[in-house]
């Protein structure tokens, strides 16, 4: 008998469903399915959530939702796990964390270093662009490594709103970035 992935295999339930009636049948399996993505637990609720969020702004167009979410969700949590590895902490000399230059990679060549380190500070600069809540919450998501939810608990906001919020600081610095042409 052959293994099947959740998203394989007729998933979808007869009928039109809400977006609300997939959220309490999928929830689980989707948490559980993004967690051996992700191997975190508020990763895979970041991940469904963002799934979830998706859904909602494409519903319309969706044709399987349940396959969709499934493989919505397994392509989130790739990338996620493909950004972990390049996430460095950007911290501001002085603010009581490691120096720009502890952030080098001893084993890259000397250019490497000096580009990688090129780009630290950019994004640094792209963050003084930012609002005083857009700073904050970049800083508690990629420095404090704390997930939506808990950066929503921390600040009052909705996890919907931290989310919008730091999508839009991100495409801002990548803006920023593609100026000085670090970025396409």
């Amino acid at each position: 008998m052959a293994l099947m992935r959740p998203d394989e295999g007729n998933t979808e339930a007869p009928g039109p469903e809400t977006i609300e009636e997939l959220f309490a049948a999928l929830e689980s399996p989707l948490l559980s399915y993004a967690l051996r993505f992700t191997g975190e637990v508020g990763l895979a609720e970041d991940v469904v959530q963002e799934a979830f969020m998706k859904l909602h702004v494409e519903f319309d167009q969706v044709q399987a939702p349940r396959r969709w979410l499934y493989r919505t969700v397994r392509n989130l949590a790739l990338n996620q796990r493909r950004h972990e590895c390049r996430t460095v902490s950007f911290n501001a000399p002085g603010d009581g964390h490691d120096s720009l230059a502890d952030t080098a990679d001893p084993s890259s060549f000397p250019d490497e270093q000096i580009i990688r380190l090129e780009g630290i500070g950019l994004v640094r600069l792209g963050l003084e662009t930012l609002d005083e809540r857009s700073r904050e919450l970049v800083k508690l998501k990629f420095n404090d490594e704390l997930s939506y939810k808990e950066i929503a608990a921390r600040t009052g906001l909705t996890v919907g709103n931290v989310g919008f919020i730091l999508h839009h600081a991100l495409k801002a610095i990548a803006a920023e970035l593609a100026k000085t042409g670090v970025v396409p």
